[in-house]
């Protein structure tokens, strides 16, 4: 039992530094007025027109898929890239056929007209 006892504490420490922020926060927040609360931006412009009216394009959406995915994608390269000298032919030939998936799913969402916008 004796092993659980920094667990413990950790928690108690945790929820009490949890529990003064939010205090913390509470007593030292903006008294705002509650129009300005129920605005959609709280820049202090006027909103011209709501964010439910107009429906945005799902092109917009897939193509910030598309990037996520191949920037995520390219992340791999540094590691490799650090330790090209250790995995010499081997690591080089990985890397070859890990790029050529990316190159042909590239060519296959062009052909595909995915990454036109109009």
């Amino acid at each position: 039992m004796t092993s659980y006892l920094p667990i413990l504490v950790f928690t108690l420490v945790a929820v009490l530094f949890l529990t003064a922020a939010l205090l913390a926060a509470r007593l030292l927040r903006h008294a705002g007025s509650a129009s300005m609360n129920l605005e959609p931006y709280e820049c202090g412009n006027e909103a011209l027109t709501f964010a439910h009216d107009h429906r945005f394009s799902i092109r917009y959406y897939l193509i910030a898929v598309l990037f996520v995915i191949f920037d995520v994608e390219t992340v791999f390269l540094f590691p490799w890239a650090v330790l090209f000298d250790q995995l010499a032919l081997f690591g080089f030939i990985e890397m070859m056929v890990f790029l050529a998936i990316l190159v042909v799913g590239y060519v296959y969402i062009w052909n595909r007209g995915a990454l036109r916008w109009v």
